[in-house]
């Protein structure tokens, strides 16, 4: 039998046919180098990538690993080689090109599109930065100043460890005094006490919670209306007498319905002089109606019968049913403010042996003291400020400088040696 030898293209259709065969049982296996070539339709070859998880998201810095699996032309499952992808972020963050790991940036709200690309066929998938778990709660205002009685409306922001706002719902509360909040919408009002209350408003949700520090202060008061009893230095119900020279008054001297003035000369008046008539009459009109505003604001500070001598006083209205002692340095702190207002509501009596020192914007057209009998003055020498609104009588010893007015309503006004009165 004649023998038949295998002629060289037989040979070479031989020998690809077999190339083909491995290649498509390597493909199978999984490890096939050219598992990601769509130029064919032999099973095996990758024709489609789905990469996953898809969509997802991830807190701030943190990490998800995404992976890629793919189908052939006959929808069957084919693994690419792990060398085989190449992995790629577009829109923050980053990724592993090699193993498809990717790392959240800080911030939150950011989509990024994740890219898995096997020679030429691409999927993605989409991952959001999503805000952490609540970390930390700030509470505005902080601090505030709030007169007593009155409100004040708070928020409070959660934020995660990397400063994402977090959505809360807060709880409130006052933990260490100054007033009152609705548990549900955070309005807080003052109560009726002054002071610094540190750390009293609070935010709670969960185990975390923020705070606000408040400070209570007297209410604000208002300036007390003269009108016309505004141009005198000293306006009397009776009389007014200076004992001895020197003595000057810088400005209008009044008596309704008294008439009497002694000691005017040697003691001098720059302004003018009205005795019973019907400006001084006018005057002690405006002057009851002033009293009568500063006696009906309410109270702010209950300062009792306690020496203010020494003592640092915000604006705001101090009151005594009785009397009020000043013994040493007063001093009043404007804050700042120009038109504060100081009030003082002495009961009974007004007695003094000292200086009051205006800082920080006070001013002595804004300090009143209504006096519910008779004010003396002492201690001289020293300066008092304010405008003095007695219903019975004023008495100012020897030495002291009046910055204000001093007026009474029924009684007299009485200098001693060497006062001044000037308009404030």
């Amino acid at each position: 039998m004649k023998s038949f030898r295998k002629s060289p293209n037989v040979r070479t259709h031989i020998t690809r046919a077999r190339a083909a065969r491995m290649i498509i049982a390597l493909a199978f296996a999984g490890v096939s180098a050219t598992a990601c070539k769509n130029d064919s339709t032999d099973p095996g070859r990758l024709l489609t990538l789905v990469v996953s998880p898809n969509p997802t998201t991830v807190a701030p810095n943190g990490t998800v690993q995404f992976t890629a699996v793919g189908t052939d032309f006959t929808g069957a499952s084919v693994t690419p080689n792990p060398g085989a992808i190449v992995w790629s972020v577009t829109g923050g963050g980053s990724i592993n090109p090699s193993t498809g790991l990717f790392t959240a940036g800080p911030v939150a709200g950011v989509t990024s599109t994740v890219v898995a690309t096997c020679r030429g066929i691409a999927a993605s998938a989409t991952v959001t930065v999503v805000a952490g778990p609540l970390a930390t709660i700030t509470v505005t205002p902080n601090p505030v100043t709030l007169p007593i009685n009155t409100t004040q409306q708070y928020t409070a922001v959660g934020r995660d460890a990397t400063g994402n706002v977090v959505a809360i719902t807060p709880v409130w509360s006052v933990t260490a005094g100054g007033g009152t909040i609705n548990a549900a919408t955070g309005l807080f009002t003052a109560g009726g006490a002054t002071g610094t209350f540190n750390n009293t408003v609070r935010a709670t949700s969960g185990s975390i919670f923020g705070t606000a520090t408040v400070t209570v202060t007297s209410p604000a008061a208002p300036i007390i209306n003269l009108r016309t009893a505004s141009t005198y230095g000293i306006l009397a119900g009776s009389t007014v007498t200076c004992a001895s020279a020197p003595g000057t008054v810088n400005a209008d001297v009044g008596v309704s319905p008294g008439s009497a003035l002694t000691g005017f000369p040697p003691c001098t008046i720059s302004g003018q002089t009205h005795l019973a008539d019907a400006t001084a009459a006018t005057a002690q009109n405006d002057l009851t109606a002033a009293y009568n505003q500063a006696a009906g604001l309410p109270c702010g500070t209950v300062i009792g019968t306690a020496n203010i001598g020494g003592t640092t006083r915000a604006p705001g209205v101090y009151c005594s049913a009785t009397s009020i002692l000043m013994t040493g340095d007063l001093t009043l702190d404007g804050g700042g403010d120009p038109n504060a207002v100081f009030v003082f509501q002495a009961g009974s009596t007004l007695t003094t042996a000292g200086n009051v020192v205006l800082i920080n914007g006070a001013q002595a057209k804004n300090v009143y003291w209504q006096v519910g009998s008779s004010a003396t003055l002492g201690g001289g020498p020293a300066t008092f400020q304010g405008n003095i609104l007695a219903l019975t009588s004023i008495t100012l010893n020897n030495n002291v400088t009046l910055n204000g007015r001093a007026l009474a309503r029924n009684g007299a006004v009485t200098l001693g040696t060497g006062n001044t009165i000037n308009l404030p």
